[in-house]
């Protein structure tokens, strides 16, 4: 018997990448999935249930929770992986103030609001796993990425408050951390670091590559199977963790 089998789960940011493949991979292991991006054609394809929705806005956060709840049931497994990139970025004396907004907006307001609501019914239910996506800028800071890199290290902050306030409730909380993956956010940021480089896209590629001991970078699966043992009934003594998937990068 599977470690989330029967659990209701919501994934954010499921269309693609990291939490379409952490979707497939808790449904396939018995949880019954709730999805949610803001792109429902991305989302239609995945065969499982789905909300659209701005996770940046209470609104768009309730109306979420509020779908899962309604077809499925409370959530017992929270995956907080949607988020924006830091493609769009620059220097922090010449960062755009709209573009900081906007980052905190998606990256650290939605998963509060989502944390707010989903963590008091665990509390309820006296059980829960919450799992956040952050990334290894949430621990040393990316060049020209003051924005994003503000809103990964808040989120840890967030988990290590969910953490502590639902510890005592059979609630659980950690992040995964995950380097370089080719994901379609960070192909964005690939060709833009290319362009301002005067690189190819597959040099930049070839260069993240190299940061890291075996000379590749993370794989969307190697995230999504981590997510997915922190969401099972197995973890339950690892709680207030931030862990780097990064291959044994020192940064």
């Amino acid at each position: 018997m599977s470690g989330v089998e029967g659990r209701v789960a919501l994934v954010t940011g499921a269309g693609r990448g990291i939490g379409r493949r952490t979707a497939e991979i808790l449904a396939e292991r018995g949880a019954r999935v709730m999805c949610t991006a803001r792109s429902e054609s991305e989302l239609a394809g995945l065969g499982l249930d789905f909300a659209v929705a701005d996770l940046g806005t209470p609104d768009g956060c309730a109306f979420a929770v509020d779908e899962t709840e309604k077809r499925l049931g409370p959530v017992e497994i929270f995956v907080c992986n949607h988020g924006i990139g830091s493609a769009h970025e620059r220097v922090i004396w010449e960062q755009d103030i709209d573009v900081w907004s906007e980052t905190m907006r998606i990256n650290l307001d939605g998963p509060f609001y989502l944390s707010r609501l989903i963590v008091g019914r665990m509390v309820e239910q006296r059980y829960g796993r919450v799992v956040f996506t952050s990334s290894t800028a949430g621990l040393v800071a990316e060049h020209a990425g003051s924005a994003y890199n503000s809103s990964k290290h808040g989120l840890i902050g967030l988990m290590r408050s969910v953490a502590v306030d639902g510890g005592a409730f059979g609630i659980t909380s950690n992040a995964v951390l995950p380097g370089w993956v080719r994901t379609a956010m960070a192909e964005r940021s690939a060709a833009q670091e290319a362009e301002d480089r005067g690189m190819t896209v597959e040099q930049v590629w070839d260069a993240r590559a190299a940061l890291y001991p075996p000379g590749r970078v993370v794989t969307v699966d190697e995230v999504a199977e981590a997510i997915a043992f922190l969401a099972s009934e197995e973890s339950s003594g690892i709680s207030g963790e931030a862990i780097r998937i990064a291959l044994g990068a020192s940064e």
